[in-house]
């Protein structure tokens, strides 16, 4: 059956209103939401996977293994990671783009009449193309001009995957410091809890104690209340640094992506002893200026910037191209069905000419821009390192100072655990004393923490990177590597012999007034504070040293027992007066040795901190006059 013109017009016409309705059709869209069951299966999936492919935890973890666990588990990271490898493969599609473009082709051509020509007589000619042809082609082509401006993008994503490797160093940094803080405070909850336990059990025990007494009024109600609000307070901070402390677990296994379900216990080691300042905060800021991620990348950003107004005056050049190709056309009326075409073109926008010196100048703006931000940037680095260095030393001041208050409420409490008796405001006493000495401990372990919390913001400031293994290694080596790469920073930082109190002035101790045995035993507990304190004895009485002078003085207070008054004298090498002060503390009933030299050890604890201050800033003085 033949169609005539017009049903051939019709049948077009048909097939392409078909077609548009379909189009139109396709664009019609409308939002769909998620549906309960798919939020649900997606919420399945995430928590499924959250924890998925890791090394199970098999023993206490130390500070590398934790670190090592946060580098290869952390979604932060991982993310970082990602960006990474997305501007590397970004760079590999760019690259692609400098290639000449080789086009193959292949179509089917259909119309609906004769393609015949009329001249102007109006006679007909015929048909010079066949209504249904097949066409082919393999086309090579290249542009100069896109060359020129494809290799500037490669370029310019190269240093964007540079960018995104100093990204990755940052993250780095900034998950270690986040790591280092919240182990410790971890730990130092771990350290606590049992105490913490068993301490406020006894509590309650005592504050339902205290109720009774108050309703069977065997103790006036104003004393009842008050032992009741003193216990209430101590026992009310305590809770409050637990928390603080306690949460800490639950951040560090969020920081290694541990499901929340799956217990661990943290490597109790001894902590590690703390480097002191860094003298030479140049040599570091010089360091930051060479190391730290952000300063890399603006100077990656100033190459981008140079390489972008290259690639946007390479536009305004003449466009060069060449180009070959074969093609086929399946036409019956053709001599020739296939041939080979070549060309050469040259074209250019002169309009486009005319924007070289704005461009030359928007790129010189842009660089004198960068180069501000990089110096900007460049004196916070500085400060940073700086302030690094000032707040781990206030840090390690406030760490003294909390340790020294963590002795001395460790030995009021013992010695109200000595000196209790049955007496119900004897038992409120020990445990309100032993709660503020537990609440001692819990400050101390947090001042640990925030030191090594400033220790990390000092490595942090300079830049330096850990050098973990490969990503697929194995936890143990990751552990390993991490904990060297520790050991380097350490090196690089505190490379100075430390002057701590091992270089402050050795002292020589002196006890008046007292019995041989007694005297003995003061020497002997004085002695073991000091040492523990990290302050030396001389060992010679005739060598250059400060004189540490005890003279007790004991106070009989009727219905109290006795009460022992220490004063102390620090006097320095040339026999001048620095230092005076006087502790009173009970001595639980008795006037034995033993009692005295704890008394002693307890008068030199409380003033350990100001006769420290006064050797470090003599040993200061010496090193400035010298």
């Amino acid at each position: 059956m033949v169609r005539s013109p017009q049903g051939r017009v019709r049948a077009a016409w048909s097939w392409g209103g078909l077609a548009a309705v379909v189009v139109l059709a396709g664009c019609a869209v409308t939002p769909q939401p998620l549906t309960v069951d798919e939020i649900a299966q997606r919420a399945t999936e995430d928590r499924a996977r959250m924890g998925e492919n890791q090394e199970p935890v098999s023993a206490p973890l130390s500070f590398a293994d934790v670190a090592a666990r946060v580098l290869k588990y952390n979604l932060d990271f991982r993310q970082r990671m990602m960006e990474g490898a997305l501007a590397d493969r970004q760079l590999a599609v760019g690259q692609w783009d400098m290639f000449p473009a080789l086009l193959a082709n292949a179509g089917y051509v259909t119309r609906s009449n004769e393609a015949a020509y009329i001249n102007d007589a109006g006679v007909v000619s015929a048909a010079t193309s066949e209504r249904t042809r097949r066409l082919a082609g393999l086309e090579f082509s290249w542009n100069l001009l896109d060359f020129g401006v494809s290799y500037y993008r490669a370029r310019i994503l190269a240093d964007q995957v540079l960018i995104a490797e100093e990204r990755k160093r940052k993250a780095i940094q900034t998950l270690m410091q986040e790591t280092r803080h919240t182990y410790w405070r971890a730990l130092g909850a771990q350290r606590l809890g049992d105490r913490l336990q068993e301490l406020m059990k006894r509590s309650n025990v005592a504050l339902a104690q205290a109720r009774v007494i108050e309703q069977q009024g065997l103790l006036p109600q104003a004393q009842a209340l008050a032992y009741q609000r003193a216990l209430l307070d101590a026992t009310t901070l305590l809770q409050l640094r637990r928390q603080d402390l306690e949460f800490a677990k639950i951040e560090l296994a969020s920081l290694m992506n541990l499901p929340h379900h799956v217990d661990f216990t943290l490597a109790d080691e001894p902590e590690p002893d703390l480097p002191p300042v860094p003298a030479e905060i140049e040599k570091l800021e010089d360091l930051a200026l060479v190391q730290r991620p952000e300063l890399r990348e603006e100077d990656y950003r100033r190459r981008i910037t140079v390489n972008d107004t290259r690639r946007a005056l390479t536009q305004t050049l003449p466009g060069i191209s060449f180009s070959t190709g074969w093609q086929y056309d399946s036409n019956r009326y053709l001599l020739n069905n296939s041939w080979v075409e070549t060309g050469l073109r040259v074209s250019a926008n002169l309009f486009r000419l005319a924007s070289i010196p704005s461009i030359r100048r928007a790129g010189e703006a842009q660089e004198q821009l960068d180069d501000t931000r990089r110096l900007a940037q460049a004196m916070a680095v500085a400060t940073q390192v700086r302030l690094a260095a000032l707040r781990y030393r206030i840090a390690r001041d406030g760490l003294d100072q909390a340790a020294e208050s963590a002795r001395v409420d460790f030995r009021l409490a013992e010695y109200t655990r000595a000196a209790a008796s049955s007496r119900v405001d004897s038992e409120l006493e020990l445990l309100r004393t032993e709660a503020r000495s537990l609440l001692s401990e819990y400050e101390r372990h947090i001042a640990f923490a925030d030191v090594q919390a400033a220790w990390g913001r000092l490595y942090n400031s300079v830049g330096y990177d850990l050098v973990p293994a490969e990503a697929d290694a194995s936890l143990a080596m990751l552990s390993r590597s991490i904990r060297d790469s520790l050991n380097e920073w350490h090196r690089a930082t505190f490379e100075r012999p430390p002057a701590d109190k091992s270089s402050l002035a050795p002292l020589r101790l002196r006890v008046a007034g007292l019995d041989a045995d007694a005297g003995e035993a003061v020497r002997a507990a004085v002695g073991a504070g000091l040492t523990r304190a990290g302050l030396r004895l001389a060992a010679d009485e005739r060598a250059s040293a400060w004189t540490l002078e005890l003279v007790p003085e004991s106070d009989i207070v009727p219905g109290e027992g006795a009460m022992s008054r220490w004063t102390l004298r620090l006097l320095d090498a040339n026999g001048r007066l620095a230092l005076r002060a006087s502790h009173a503390i009970a001595l639980a009933g008795d006037r034995s040795a033993e009692a005295l030299a704890a008394s002693a050890r307890a008068a030199i604890e409380a003033a350990m901190v100001a006769m420290t201050d006064e050797l470090r800033s003599a040993g200061r003085t010496e090193v400035a006059s010298r």
